[in-house]
């Protein structure tokens, strides 16, 4: 079978959660895998069920066979093989299932901040389209017929509307560029680490993008720390995973911490990863032992902060989209209607 593009969040996070559900049951990677061949229907996931099928036939661990596929992501083989070594290979996939299903979440919120504003964007510029296009020479018209013609800003439209009429198929040609631009941005894997790392310094996004890389690593660590992965290990393996340069330097800056001596906690701190009371949640749970469930815990909290920034934004976006809509056409129509009533009213 030829490498194909990779799995998507929620492929990888419904494939790990019934893996996981039948390793639990204590029945072997193979059989599993026989299991899921027979319960598929749809003809692409029955063809890389197979392919895994046949590679652990052949004697191969459950990672290698998942390799061979070419469809899954490095992070999951690595924590994969991980779990076959420590002998928490069920653990293993049940946090992987968790982790995607919570990378599918952020990403659908992401699409749903970004698909709204994009959609009343659009709405307005073909509103004002049709009106500087289509409407304004009408009551052109009108105004010739009166003896007189439109000036000022109305004018101005309409000089502009003639243009957009003249060098339409230029126009059309630069909304196709637009539109594959687009496309190229947010389907492909080139277009989608451009778009991310732009966003990730765009002063009205930073601050977004800096809470889901938060977010990432903190549910990273949960998931490699409690699949047996010491601290240093921990953080190479979350390096992979985080997409985000920034996030990078500092766990490159808190690696270096912690080989200079200090704890997780004040290397968290020390490299400007996590605020000093999730630091301070996070050497409690060192001491405890329970560094893997604050590390959930910190998790869930930059969840619930990225879920507010975005309904923040939705719920400021949305109503200013429509107000400046609404301004628009109605200076438009104003600049139109108030002169045309004031002819109107000289010729009676």
């Amino acid at each position: 079978m030829k490498k194909e593009k990779l799995l998507s969040n929620a492929e990888i996070a419904s494939f790990c959660s019934q893996t996981a559900m039948l390793f639990q049951a204590g029945i072997a990677p193979e059989e599993s895998m026989n299991i899921l061949l027979k319960d598929t229907d749809a003809s692409g996931g029955r063809e890389i069920i197979s392919k895994i099928l046949d590679v652990c036939r052949q004697g191969e661990s459950f990672h290698n066979a998942l390799a061979a596929t070419g469809l899954f992501p490095d992070y999951v083989l690595n924590m994969i093989a991980l779990g076959e070594e420590s002998g928490n290979l069920d653990d293993c996939m049940q946090s992987l299932a968790a982790y995607y299903e919570k990378e599918e979440a952020i990403s659908n919120n992401i699409k749903s901040a970004i698909t709204y504003p994009f959609i009343m964007i659009v709405m307005m510029l073909v509103v004002i389209f049709v009106l500087i296009s289509r409407v304004l020479p009408i009551f052109n018209q009108v105004f010739v017929e009166l003896g007189s013609e439109m000036t000022g800003f109305a004018g101005t439209l309409l000089k502009l509307g003639n243009s957009i009429n003249r060098y339409s198929l230029v126009l059309i040609a630069v909304l196709i560029l637009l539109a594959a631009l687009y496309i190229a941005a947010t389907r492909t894997k080139f277009g989608k680490k451009k778009t991310s790392r732009f966003l990730t310094v765009f002063p009205l996004t930073r601050h977004f993008y800096e809470s889901i890389a938060c977010q990432r690593f903190a549910s990273g660590m949960a998931m490699a720390m409690s699949s047996g992965m010491d601290t240093f290990a921990s953080l190479d393996m979350v390096s992979l995973l985080v997409e985000n340069d920034k996030m990078r330097e500092k766990i490159a800056g808190c690696k270096k911490a912690i080989q200079e001596g200090e704890n997780l906690a004040e290397a968290l701190t020390s490299a400007d990863i996590f605020s000093s009371l999730h630091s301070r949640m996070v050497a409690v749970g060192f001491r405890s032992g329970n560094i893997d469930a604050v590390m959930r815990k910190i998790a869930d909290n930059y969840e619930k902060e990225t879920d507010r920034r975005i309904q923040s934004i939705l719920s400021v976006l949305e109503p200013t989209l429509v107000i400046i809509l609404s301004l628009i056409v109605g200076m438009i129509l104003l600049s139109v209607i108030l002169p045309l009533m004031g002819i109107m009213a000289s010729i009676g």
